[in-house]
């Protein structure tokens, strides 16, 4: 994710890092090179006038910056639900570390603060277990130094490596019960928060697996390169010279939206505009070591190049 403080002035036109520009450069160098030949020529080409008028050319732009919105506002949609699932993540870490420090007895047993320890680490395994398996990498570095080494295995081995953490801590907590270290009353309390870790693991799969329909988006891009690359056989006649530059303009914005949209609709990828899961985890961690009291804190991962991963 950018974190930085909005540019303003010249410093607008010369940002790149974060910018769509590098992704659509060429088919814009494209357009304009194809609306300096249209205007050169005027839209002659062996002695065929090419040229059209701009009526078209306007109803066609219209419907496609109709259909562009709404494609873009559903790709933030589901932007902002993967980070509102995120956050729910965190809300719910921070539940059950308080859950098990105050629910869960504390009677003096080594055993049983190790237990309580436990619990809380495969809490913090889960969310980098859960980001790992959203991007598709490998979540040993993070999870190994908190994990027993058979569960560790046993995670490795897994499909679903987060779910079966979750399971683990649902056995760990019917051990506190039938240990008689929690109440049967809070039980349910905790069963609860063990079901909002699924929930919020369903709701990222259900993000991640279902993209916007494939048809919809091709639409759109075929669309989009075709009023483009025609647009100047419609312009040449209106405003002459200046044809590549009006061109150019109109690419940068339907290729850009165009190329936002496809980069938007993955939230949980590690592109510049993606959300920070790396540096959620993080806090994740921090918050539930520092709910147990331990002093050696990692810090909490700051923008390089103005990226927040």
């Amino acid at each position: 994710m950018i974190v930085r403080e909005r540019p303003s002035g010249w410093s607008l036109f010369f940002i790149i890092r974060g910018s769509v520009v590098p992704k659509i450069a060429p088919q814009i160098i494209a357009t304009v090179a194809l609306s300096a030949m249209v205007a050169w020529f005027h839209g002659v080409f062996f002695t065929r006038d090419l040229t059209f008028t701009a009526t078209p050319f306007t109803i066609l732009g219209l419907a496609l910056s109709i259909f562009l919105g709404f494609r873009n506002s559903a790709a933030y949609d589901r932007f902002w639900e993967g980070r509102r699932l995120w956050g729910e993540l965190i809300v719910t870490s921070r539940t059950f570390a308080r859950q098990v420090l105050t629910l869960i007895a504390s009677d003096d047993n080594p055993a049983t603060e190790a237990l309580r320890r436990r619990m809380i680490w495969t809490c913090i395994a889960f969310a980098h277990a859960l980001r790992h398996h959203l991007r598709g990498t490998d979540p040993e570095p993070d999870i190994a130094s908190l994990l027993d080494p058979d569960v560790l295995t046993a995670v490795l081995a897994s499909r679903n490596r987060p779910h079966v953490l979750v399971r683990r801590l649902g056995d760990d907590l019917g051990r506190c019960l039938r240990a008689g270290l929690v109440a049967v009353p809070v039980v349910p309390a905790l069963d609860a928060t063990l079901h909002s870790l699924d929930a919020v693991l369903a709701g990222c799969e259900r993000i991640r697996s279902t993209p916007i329909p494939f048809s919809y988006t091709l639409l759109l891009h075929r669309t989009a390169y075709l009023y483009c690359f025609l647009l100047p056989f419609g312009l040449v006649d209106t405003v002459g010279l200046a044809t590549p530059l009006v061109v150019g303009l109109v690419s940068y914005t339907f290729f850009g939206l165009d190329a936002l949209g496809d980069e938007i609709e993955e939230p949980f990828g590690t592109m510049p505009n993606d959300l920070p899961l790396a540096a959620m985890c993080r806090v994740i961690e921090i918050s539930l070591r520092e709910a147990r009291g331990e002093t050696d804190l990692p810090d909490p991962l700051v923008a390089v190049d103005y990226v927040l991963l």
